[in-house]
């Protein structure tokens, strides 16, 4: 059981910027505290709550928050458009009309006096700026005379937590989120569903009962969170407007987490956030999720599968699950990312949508994924020029990239519009075998080979969680990885200086001295956030072999111990590219210097993904044992 007193698992525990909940704890219970949230945790093993993905939840708070804001900006700014363009049009009209009554010589003087007044204005002196909610036109369009339009106040989203369990994540997004109205919690499981009422509850952020004016309730429906009220037996215009604030900012809903979604595919009942957090493998709920999510939406998600994504000892499971097969090579955890990313978009496909990712991380014992989807057909198209297939080999892990496709752009002769044409791509690869060392290629994939961040977005979240660090306990983390990520280069998988140097049996160079040769060979170079010690770069993977063979000139190997076919293929090629170890300036960027927690080592002992909860618990109704 969880002890609500352990320590943050990045470090000591910072000031709560929230007011911890006073309450007494009933027999049989546990009290814990999470940030903001306070959940009571039965004795038994009926509801499922893993302490170790504290940082799973603070990093998804802070990537809905800003999300969300960006959201609001943007709805800001189209309705600030909409408006100047509307009163631009007016202003137009109404010169014209006063000009076509006006003789012709009053219309010369007018027109002068405008001229001049409007010279000698300087923008941004004669009126001050005011704020959104303070902005107002008045129209004389048909239909809208005399009618005020105020700009709406700030958008507000709807979140739904597919698999909630315990309702801490849900609890913690409704409390640490401002623009969130209300957020959808479900589970298949009784248990978990009571227990989540018992912890909304505790919260404040359960429903509120709704008396008419006659004195009758109205009852709840927390199945789909709309209100089911008593038969009336008073006229209508007496009783009082129901507002949706009373079902609560959390709504929980017991059922099928697909049924839910599937629920909600209509336009105009989308939600702007799903977030599937299951125990083990997303594939189930994607469909449905890629769905349900509104136009420019955010999809998060999370597998915990990684001994099928992570590695070759079940290709058929990956395959089935994800559409693609993975690779047995350091860089696998990264390979894991691009097939969940595979997956998300040819789900997203099927429906006229396209992804693209935020934020795509490889932490500890899953892997978790931000991504927005939105619809365009012209990008959908794009998506198999983002997919690829990779020739990995066995002996050096050198990979060799093949897309799935190619756009052509074409300029018409006498048109400056672009014509775009999309068509098959030729094999890249004329052998089975690795150009480096002659081993045996592989097939991974195919895989998502695009852009798996988008540094805008990560630079805001960064920013936030530099600006309110004691808003998340794992924030010194939260940097660390977010720093990473914000640094990584568009370019498929890394290597590691030791890998290589034991492919070559050979004595390992330093992490600053293999990036100082990348910099001084005039390639870029960062750090990957899924490995640590870690390198990607642009540099082919001639060039770091012929980096480990110049170091080789200076610390030597006894040939006569080297028994392996690859590592004396890679011994024998020449060198045939320039290297200077020389230190480069470009290294303090990336290097340790720079003190950030970037790789966080296991800090408590069993950690993992955890037990999942009894299954033939799921389908019992506990509730009449369980305190209320």
């Amino acid at each position: 059981m969880v002890d609500s007193k352990s320590t943050p698992i990045d470090g000591p525990p910072q000031s709560a910027p929230h007011p911890v909940i006073d309450v007494e704890v009933p027999t049989g219970f546990k009290l814990h505290t999470e940030n903001s949230a306070s959940i009571l945790l039965p004795d038994t093993a009926d509801t499922f709550l893993n302490p170790v993905q504290e940082f799973n939840r603070d990093l998804s708070i802070a990537c809905i928050r800003v999300w969300s804001e960006d959201l609001n900006e943007k709805k800001r700014g189209k309705w600030l458009n909409k408006g100047q363009g509307r009163k631009g049009r007016k202003e137009r009209e109404k010169r014209r009309a006063e000009e076509d009554i006006a003789p012709e010589g009053e219309r010369s003087s007018k027109k002068m006096k405008e001229d001049s007044e409007a010279a000698s204005t300087i923008p941004g002196e004669s009126d001050p700026p005011t704020a959104l909610g303070d902005t107002h036109m008045v129209l004389d369009e048909p239909g809208l005379v005399g009618k005020t339009i105020t700009p709406t106040a700030d958008e507000k989203i709807v979140v739904l937590e597919a698999l909630s369990a315990t309702g801490l994540r849900s609890i913690r997004y409704a409390k640490e989120i401002p623009l969130v109205r209300y957020v959808i919690a479900n589970d298949l499981s009784p248990a978990a569903t009571v227990a989540m009422r018992r912890n909304i509850d505790l919260n404040g952020l359960g429903p509120i009962a709704i008396v008419e004016a006659d004195g009758i309730e109205a009852g709840l429906d927390d199945q789909d969170g709309t209100v089911q009220p008593k038969p009336a037996t008073t006229d209508e215009s007496s009783k009082h407007r129901k507002s949706a604030a009373n079902l609560g900012r959390v709504r929980v809903n017991e059922g099928d987490a697909c049924d839910l979604m599937y629920s909600h595919r209509q336009e105009r009942s989308r939600v702007d956030v799903v977030d599937l957090d299951p125990y083990g493998t997303a594939a189930p709920f994607i469909d449905a999720a890629v769905q349900c999510v509104k136009d420019d939406g955010l999809l998060c998600v999370t597998c915990t599968d990684l001994s099928v994504l992570g590695s070759t000892n079940y290709p058929e499971k990956c395959f089935a699950n994800y559409g693609g097969i993975p690779a047995k090579a350091e860089y696998c955890h990264e390979v894991a990312l691009r097939l969940v990313l595979h997956s998300l978009s040819t789900s997203a496909a099927r429906y006229g949508r396209y992804i693209t990712p935020l934020i795509s991380l490889s932490i500890d014992f899953y892997v978790r994924l931000f991504v927005r989807v939105r619809t365009a057909p012209i990008e959908v198209k794009r998506a198999m020029t983002k997919t690829s297939l990779f020739h990995i080999c066995h002996g050096c892990q050198a990979h060799y990239e093949e897309p799935l496709g190619r756009v052509i752009e074409k300029q018409g002769a006498n048109s400056t519009n672009v014509n775009l044409q999309f068509k098959t791509t030729h094999s890249s690869t004329n052998t089975d075998t690795c150009v480096e060392c002659g081993g045996k290629l592989h097939v991974a994939g195919p895989m998502w080979s695009g852009p798996i961040h988008d540094k805008e977005f990560v630079s805001k979240v960064l920013q936030h969680v530099e600006d309110t660090p004691t808003s998340y306990h794992t924030s010194a983390r939260m940097k660390g990885m977010l720093t990473l990520a914000h640094q990584e280069l568009n370019t498929p998988f890394y290597f590691t200086p030791a890998r290589v140097a034991s492919q070559f049996h050979c004595e390992c160079p330093s992490f600053d001295t293999t990036v100082s040769a990348l910099f001084n060979a005039g390639y870029d170079v960062c750090r990957s956030h899924a490995c640590p010690g870690s390198i990607k770069t642009t540099a082919p993977r001639s060039v770091v072999h012929d980096i480990m063979r110049s170091y080789i000139l200076d610390h030597p190997v006894k040939m006569e111990r080297i028994k392996e076919e690859t590592a004396k293929t890679l011994l024998a090629t020449p060198i045939t590219n320039k290297v200077d170890f020389s230190r480069h300036p470009s290294l303090d960027a990336i290097s340790n210097k720079i003190k950030l927690v970037r790789y966080q080592m296991n800090p408590q002992p069993n950690w993992g993904p955890g037990s999942r909860p009894d299954a033939g618990g799921k389908r019992k109704d506990t509730s009449d044992q369980l305190v209320q």
